[in-house]
């Protein structure tokens, strides 16, 4: 039967996800994204370690997971969702870019076996972060943001580096804010990154 996966090398798995996920990003031209997934993966198992989390390793297999979906243009990201049974938001029909967190999520999962729900739903939602986000949720978000996949340093990181030093939510909420900020020039605004605003902004607020 005719998959989403059909056109794509996929390696065997050789049990070094790292490894694995590497070959497979670059076998399908992807080597950018291969090396971004690297430092994501470097950069969370650090984070998580800073902050005490239980599972570091689990924290750097969802920083190379995360954006396995790059494999798929953008121009076919919702087809691709379809066929997988992801549920697709207007806004993500609106701008297609955003949908690869909910694909590499799948990916994840059906290519590379993972079925942690921790790393599943991190890599799920990397890109806008979640209401209800879990530690190693926040762990991948702000990890993916220190270690951004353009040129030149994130006009955002000596905030995200600065609130690091209060909480791991004060890092992730400084993003969403930098976002937040500048709403009305964005494509659009995931819901999911508006109830994470309004979540971090009230937790924060309250914690004084």
């Amino acid at each position: 039967m005719e998959t989403v996966y059909d056109n794509l090398v996929i390696p065997s798995l050789t049990g070094n996800i790292r490894n694995d996920i590497y070959s497979f990003l670059v076998r399908n031209h992807c080597s950018q994204t291969a090396e971004h997934c690297m430092k994501v993966g470097e950069e969370a198992g650090k984070i998580a370690r800073r902050y005490g989390y239980h599972d570091p390793e689990a924290a750097e297999y969802a920083g190379y997971l995360h954006d396995i979906s790059a494999v798929f243009p953008n121009e076919i990201r919702i087809r691709v969702s379809e066929r997988l049974g992801i549920e697709v938001l207007p806004e993500e029909r609106t701008f297609p870019m955003i949908i690869h967190q909910k694909i590499s999520k799948a990916m994840a999962r059906q290519l590379f076996q993972i079925e942690e729900d921790a790393i599943l739903n991190a890599v799920g939602c990397h890109t806008t972060l979640r209401k209800g986000a879990g530690e190693l949720d926040k762990i991948l978000f702000v990890a993916d943001k220190i270690e951004w996949d353009q040129s030149g340093t994130p006009p955002y990181l000596h905030h995200i580096v600065q609130q690091m030093e209060m909480s791991l939510n004060h890092a992730a909420f400084a993003y969403i804010r930098y976002l937040w900020d500048q709403r009305d020039k964005l494509r659009v605004v995931h819901p999911w990154l508006a109830e994470a605003y309004e979540e971090l902004r009230s937790g924060i607020e309250a914690a004084g």
